[in-house]
């Protein structure tokens, strides 16, 4: 007996490395240290000698249930898009530059291909939020998890000067809320989207084109979540303080909006201020979802929202779209109990 009798196959290990490396030396950064392979990644700190108080900051996430959406396409190649945006895009929202990313595969069956698929999307999304993806983990889990099914998640670290940390502290009345266009679900709220589509839960059911989103429902489905890193950088390069930064993930509008907020203001949102994806009206429409719950699970169009002062509105629309990001002014900042109000 060995270990590829017990469902373990190190030969197949070996091999998904030598596939991924190609992915992950395009993301290569200066301060990286060391080849791939080591027990540890190594990232040179020396960078942040010129910050007068250096913070780091860091974050941990997966994809949730919408990595089942890719096993049933066996599109592999984006969902680790997802896992970068959702770790990164919370460093960013926090004021910070991701530095580095690490990620980890749970499978049942290591398929070299597959894995090496993944992996690329998670150096893709490295190189969108300029990351280096210094190390990861691959771990069979024979009789643990089906062959053909797996998970992922990640983790990033990143920095910023104390100073330009995003904290809200400095808000107030009058401010103005600016969003960021979202690609559709991003990666929350999967569960109840299986629940409503779980007739079309096929590769068939899938591969349906539909008019109104103007493709596949997979498609819709599987599109990457934004990440919204160069946008935020192209702010704050652009002169502009963030006063306060949401990134509206699991729990959409009612959840993370207030988290951006101090006391004694409330950020009030024009529901008509921006155009909804037709994937949330669809997902409103077959499951019969109520408004508020929609609002309080999705992102229903919007990925991000930035507060800054009226005066520097014209230049955060134009830093954003010289991104390549669509804004929207959403809303305002107005005195009162925290919390969000959506008209």
């Amino acid at each position: 007996m060995d270990y590829k009798s017990a469902g373990v196959d190190i030969e197949a290990g070996y091999r998904s490395v030598e596939l991924m490396k190609k992915y992950v030396q395009e993301t290569m950064r200066p301060e990286v240290l060391g080849g791939i392979g080591g027990f540890s990644g190594a990232f040179s700190l020396a960078k942040i000698k010129e910050m007068e108080d250096p913070v780091m900051l860091s974050g941990t996430d997966g994809c949730g249930t919408k990595v089942k959406l890719a096993m049933i396409m066996d599109q592999h190649d984006t969902i680790g898009i997802d896992a970068v945006a959702m770790c990164v895009n919370d460093i960013a929202c926090a004021g910070g530059e991701p530095l580095f990313f690490l990620d980890y595969i749970a499978c049942g069956k290591n398929v070299p291909e597959k894995i090496a698929a993944i992996v690329s999307g998670v150096a893709n999304g490295c190189i969108q939020s300029e990351a280096a993806l210094i190390g990861g983990e691959t771990a069979e889990h024979p009789g643990m998890m089906a062959e053909d099914e797996y998970d992922l998640a990640g983790f990033a670290v990143g920095v910023c000067d104390r100073k330009d940390m995003i904290t809200g502290e400095n808000l107030q009345a009058g401010d103005v809320l600016i969003g960021m266009a979202s690609s559709g679900v991003h990666s929350n709220g999967f569960s109840l989207v299986r629940k409503v589509f779980a007739e079309e839960l096929t590769k068939e059911g899938l591969g349906t084109y539909y008019g109104a989103l103007g493709r596949t429902l997979g498609e819709a489905l599987l599109a990457p979540t934004k990440i919204y890193v160069k946008a935020l950088k192209g702010v704050k390069n652009a002169g502009v303080k963030v006063k306060a930064c949401s990134h509206i993930t699991g729990g959409g509008f009612y959840e993370n909006i207030p988290r951006m907020l101090k006391d004694g203001v409330r950020a009030v949102i024009r529901k008509d201020s921006y155009p909804v994806p037709p994937i949330f009206a669809m997902l409103a429409m077959k499951g019969d979802i109520a408004e508020e719950m929609m609002y309080n699970t999705f992102n229903m169009g919007i990925g991000m929202i930035v507060a800054v002062a009226p005066e520097d509105v014209d230049k955060t629309m134009e830093a954003i779209r010289a991104a390549g990001e669509t804004p929207y002014v959403v809303g305002n900042v107005e005195a009162g109990e925290k919390g969000v109000t959506l008209c």
